[in-house]
């Protein structure tokens, strides 16, 4: 399948691209960015094109990967879906629900396949974990924190503009529900969120089958608590998120297969843009509770 890039930031260059230019199944055709000379060196060390016209690019290919901000993704993905490019994206697929219910409307309108990377959701041990306990009845409650320290360390996605505005929120709140959804349920509302430090936001969830989660999502920890944790109890027991399996590059590797299965089935893929859209859908309403944006105070 021929696929290009939509972006030349940190994350293209360190999982997009390596991951595009080493799967087996891929043509990479090229790059398009809205910087030209990131486009430029950002191809030339994947052995691509760089495309200064965007339409040029969807116009040669059957996909496109975007690794863009998601008030960019979100447009840009509309136009490539009325191109009939199949959609591999990025998390969250929009901040905004009718950005987002706009992109499900154009793939379902066009019948173009789509995937949305969450990346521990294409981790072989995340996987696995996830089907396993989807399958268990009786969960009763479940906890996820999800704490970065981006702007507190080296991070390269420090300077992320729509990270500084967003906070953890939107950044690492997808992971945690990508990971919580399909174990517990819908999300049936959004019991409570309450601001913590800086962008440290503390959610409470309610879900359809019953069971309750509560969710803590921070980009500005300090770098020795960091790290990400996912717990559930029922009775089965309880049960805890392993240890991740794979870096993203391998595991955006796993999501390309995904794309490509969708295609060659034309059957919708768990992690589509729909459900992309129901986490928007769950964040925008925490956001509102909190008043605006989840980024630092």
């Amino acid at each position: 399948m021929r696929i290009g890039l939509l972006g030349t930031g940190p994350w293209a260059d360190m999982a997009h691209a390596p991951a595009l230019s080493g799967h087996p199944g891929l043509d990479f055709v090229g790059v398009w960015g809205r910087r030209a000379e990131a486009a430029e060196e950002l191809a030339d060390r994947h052995g691509t094109r760089a495309y200064e016209d965007v339409d040029a690019l969807l116009a040669e290919v059957d996909a496109v990967a975007v690794a863009l901000p998601p008030s960019v993704q979100a447009p840009l993905a509309v136009r490539a879906a009325r191109a009939r490019c199949h959609l591999l994206l990025d998390k969250p697929v929009a901040t905004s629900v009718e950005e987002g219910r706009a992109l499900v409307e154009a793939a379902r309108e066009t019948g173009v396949s789509s995937v949305v990377f969450f990346t521990a959701r294409f981790q072989t041990a995340t996987e696995a974990w996830v089907a396993e306990q989807a399958a268990v009845d009786g969960w009763f409650t479940a906890r996820a924190e999800w704490l970065g320290s981006v702007f507190t360390s080296d991070s390269p996605f420090g300077a992320s503009p729509w990270r500084r505005e967003k906070g953890g929120l939107w950044d690492v709140g997808p992971h945690a529900l990508s990971l919580l959804l399909p174990v517990l349920g819908d999300v049936m509302r959004v019991a409570a969120a309450a601001r913590g430090p800086q962008d440290t936001v503390h959610l409470v969830l309610e879900h359809v089958g019953g069971a309750s989660s509560t969710l803590t999502l921070s980009l500005t920890a300090p770098p020795p608590a960091a790290g990400a944790t996912v717990e559930v109890r029922g009775k089965a027991g309880i049960t805890v998120l392993p240890p991740a399996s794979e870096g993203a590059v391998e595991a955006l590797k796993r999501a390309a297969d995904a794309l490509l299965a969708a295609v060659e089935t034309g059957r919708p893929h768990p992690c589509d843009a729909a459900f992309g859209l129901r986490v928007t859908e769950i964040l925008a309403e925490a956001e509102g509770q909190l008043g605006g944006a989840g980024g630092r105070r």
